[in-house]
């Protein structure tokens, strides 16, 4: 069961509870105890990344200058 802690205490103890998400315990941060967001622990897996995921090559057309209405259209 996950445990319900109001902002007001989680502002006092926060520390407490990142060692509880840490440890593997799903807690839920409320408000006058409506849920507003979940506090659990990282997926150790989900910071790795490897380099050269995606296969493709970029041709030099990527390079060039954008034309006016294009770069227009990205300051916009």
């Amino acid at each position: 069961m996950d445990a319900v802690v109001n902002v007001h205490v989680a502002k006092t103890q926060l520390s407490r509870l990142l060692e509880r998400a840490h440890a593997g315990e799903e807690i839920v941060l409320a408000k006058s105890g409506k849920p507003y967001a979940r506090l659990v622990p990282l997926d150790p897996a989900a910071g790795k990344r490897a380099p050269g995921g995606l296969a493709g090559v970029v041709g030099d057309e990527f390079f060039d200058e954008l034309a006016e209405n294009e770069l227009a259209a990205w300051e916009a």
